[in-house]
């Protein structure tokens, strides 16, 4: 949802050269960034759309909406709307956008303001209430599930999404904790895992878990798979989709996904004329594409990040 940066007050779009290359952005074209965050990516779209441009973000945290609406104020080629990925279809076509948009960002994941920001729960590394919804007025907190739910569901969501090796030891221990006290606070259930398990060098011991519960809380995967789907339907021909991921369960979808549709259908690939129903709808326009040293030095959060591009044939 994001503009990732290097700390509390400071918005850096990651992979931001790259992006503005491969959308290939046209003066009067139509965009859509769907996972605006503080705007850093919009902003740069915006600046090399000419007067009849048009660009139209989604983000379902409100405080991310709030800063963009100030932009939707202020220029009137800038649109935002409070949703989530499951949604876009839906949206663009509220808008009349499907398979008219010439561009479409997804930045997946957490973004710096939230990671920041104690009171959202979504870091370990400071102590606040366990919460960790992108937004906070819907669905059910990370504390609500982590006490509610079963040992073996909380080892399975630990293994699932954190690709946690210990995750039944973890959950063994949250179980324990929580039949003396409610694990309400991100410190609580950071230093229930440590006790279990030892960090890697330059990694946390929480950091696996965190994620785990993060990406079901918010149904993270489910709503990336929706927006790919949803982000094929509304692109022109010649369309481009840019895809940033930020750990290996977001990039193996993404991948899958461009490759998948990149090729002729399996079930007629052997015929001696394939239909024109069967050939690829999208074409990939580059490998994997991370962060340079110089980024890197500006912003070591984009050590994780992944680019993937495709652009729409037919």
């Amino acid at each position: 949802m994001k503009a990732r940066g290097a700390g509390v007050n400071s918005h850096v779009p990651v992979l931001l050269d790259e992006v503005l290359r491969y959308l290939a952005i046209r003066a009067d074209g139509l965009y859509v960034d769907a996972t605006f965050g503080r705007g850093g990516h919009a902003r740069a779209i915006l600046a090399q759309l000419g007067p009849d441009g048009r660009l139209l973000a989604l983000d379902r945290d409100p405080e991310a909406v709030a800063a963009g609406l100030a932009l939707q104020a202020a220029d009137h080629r800038f649109s935002i709307r409070q949703s989530g990925f499951s949604r876009l279809h839906e949206v663009l076509a509220e808008h009349g956008c499907l398979g008219r948009v010439h561009g479409i960002l997804l930045d997946i994941g957490v973004s710096s303001p939230q990671l920041d920001d104690p009171a959202r729960g979504f870091s370990f590394r400071a102590d606040g209430p366990l919460d960790m919804r992108m937004d906070p007025g819907s669905g059910q907190s990370a504390a609500d599930w982590i006490n509610a739910a079963g040992e073996k569901e909380i080892a399975t969501v630990l293994w699932r999404y954190g690709e946690e090796r210990a995750s039944r030891r973890i959950a063994q221990a949250i179980c324990t904790a929580r039949s003396t006290e409610p694990v309400v606070r991100t410190g609580q259930l950071a230093g229930i895992i440590a006790g279990v398990v030892r960090g890697e060098p330059g990694r946390h011991a929480a950091t696996r878990s965190f994620q785990a519960i993060r990406i079901y809380i918010n149904n993270e995967l489910d709503e990336l798979e929706a927006a790919l789907r949803a982000a094929v339907d509304a692109l022109a021909v010649g369309g481009r989709l840019c895809v940033i991921s930020f750990h290996s369960l977001e990039d193996r979808i993404v991948k899958r996904f461009m490759r998948d549709h990149s090729r002729v259908d399996p079930a007629l690939r052997d015929v001696p004329v394939v239909p024109a129903s069967a050939q690829p709808i999208l074409k990939l326009q580059s490998r994997a594409v991370t962060a340079g040293e110089a980024e890197l030095q500006q912003n070591p959060r984009a050590r994780s990040a992944v680019l993937r591009t495709a652009e729409k044939l037919r």
